[in-house]
């Protein structure tokens, strides 16, 4: 700043006029937050069963929201949506897990109480934006049943109808929650998948699921299950059942790739392409079709809604999980080109459970033929997907506070 300025800067009309301009500035800022326009709330849905629910507070603008209670198993839920209007108080029967729910005005902020049927837990938290023919912003709140329940209330509980129900107190947990991982290890058995030069894919997929069992057991934080433990053959419908049936919290196929082409090389995660997501609407009110999804609606839009819900907050999830595994194994298996694909496969169809299919690596290519048969990479290879799964779950647990 040259001399003269700093002179002028000095003099008490300089200070005088420069906090007038940052008084204008503040008080501008203020208006204009005030006259912040206010999200509304629209509607809420409900769907889900006896172990699972869903609520969707349907919103015309953003919002954030806030867990007042929930966090632990209880038998109520209170939500505040800061900055959240409506235009009167809304409340409704409820549906699964929730016996009764209103949304009232508390002090700027939109408050929904769930009364529960039976302990319960808010799993997870999140906000759609519109998209996909949604014209609304959508807070979902994905509610769970407690998993251990002390023995008087669980039998409380199953005696009868759900009014009967007293909750006096949260009831803890008696241990802690773990993630239940579903590792898949392709083919097996009759099908012994592709050929290398010494390698069925059946072989080293199995191997790598085994490790990484064994690595994620060893933290004490996840139940993990295996779709095969032996060269069995499993069908592809059947790996999705047991995904389903352990009400698994993420799904990993394992794979090993094949190509005409010797010097093609290197690993890749494929995600639910939207074909794959059609094909398994399709299913949909065939009595004998092996996703069986429990939609307990009514009406038949209603269920389709709530499907769509589910299915699009799970293929977000499968590519967050997808983007975090190849950013952990990218240092320790050679990728290829374009590392994130999409798929219909099979496996990866359930429309509640979070899915990726890693192709590990090309048995028809020596080097990575040679890399699939080594037990050591092969466990430096399952420690980076361990590490993408302890990420995985750390990212939703933050997120979920927020």
């Amino acid at each position: 700043m040259a001399r003269g300025a700093r002179r002028w800067w000095n003099t008490g009309w300089a200070r005088a006029l420069a906090c007038v301009a940052a008084f204008a500035c503040a008080a501008t800022a203020i208006a204009a937050a005030r006259e912040l326009p206010h999200a509304t709330v629209l509607k809420v849905r409900l769907g889900g069963d006896a172990r699972q629910t869903r609520v969707v507070i349907e919103l015309d603008q953003a919002a954030q929201g806030k867990l007042i209670e929930g966090a632990e198993p209880s038998g109520r839920v209170l939500l505040t949506l800061p900055n959240v209007q409506l235009a009167g108080d809304m409340s409704g029967q409820g549906a699964g897990l929730v016996r009764g729910w209103v949304v009232d005005d508390s002090g700027g902020a939109a408050r929904l109480k769930l009364t529960l049927a039976r302990a319960a837990m808010v799993k997870r938290r999140f906000l759609l934006p519109p998209g996909d023919g949604m014209t609304t912003y959508r807070y979902v709140v994905d509610l769970e049943g407690a998993e251990v329940l002390d023995p008087i209330a669980r039998a409380v509980a199953d005696s009868g109808p759900a009014p009967a129900v007293r909750f006096e107190a949260p009831l803890e947990p008696l241990t802690p929650t773990r993630k239940i991982v579903v590792v898949d290890a392709g083919h097996g058995g009759k099908d012994p998948g592709a050929h290398g030069q010494d390698t069925h894919e059946k072989d080293v997929t199995l191997a790598a699921a085994r490790a990484l069992r064994d690595r994620l057991e060893r933290t004490g934080r996840y139940r993990v299950v295996l779709t095969r433990e032996a060269d069995v053959f499993v069908p592809l419908e059947e790996r999705v059942r047991i995904a389903r049936r352990a009400n698994a919290d993420l799904f990993i196929s394992l794979h090993a790739d094949s190509g005409g082409d010797p010097s093609l090389r290197g690993a890749s995660i494929y995600t639910l392409s939207d074909s794959g997501t059609q094909r398994m609407a399709r299913g949909l009110g065939k009595s004998n079709w092996f996703i069986d999804v429990d939609l307990p609606g009514r009406d038949p839009e209603v269920n389709r809604i709530l499907l769509d819900l589910t299915q699009r907050d799970t293929r977000n999830r499968s590519a967050a999980f997808a983007e975090v595994l190849l950013d952990r194994i990218a240092d320790r298996a050679t990728l290829l080109r374009r590392s994130h694909r999409d798929a219909g496969f099979m496996v990866l169809l359930a429309p509640d459970v979070p899915a990726v299919l890693m192709e590990m690596g090309f048995v028809t290519n020596p080097q990575d033929e040679q890399a699939l048969n080594d037990p050591v990479q092969r466990r430096r290879v399952m420690e980076g997907v361990a590490q993408a799964i302890d990420a995985y779950f750390g990212q939703e647990k933050r997120y979920a506070l927020r």
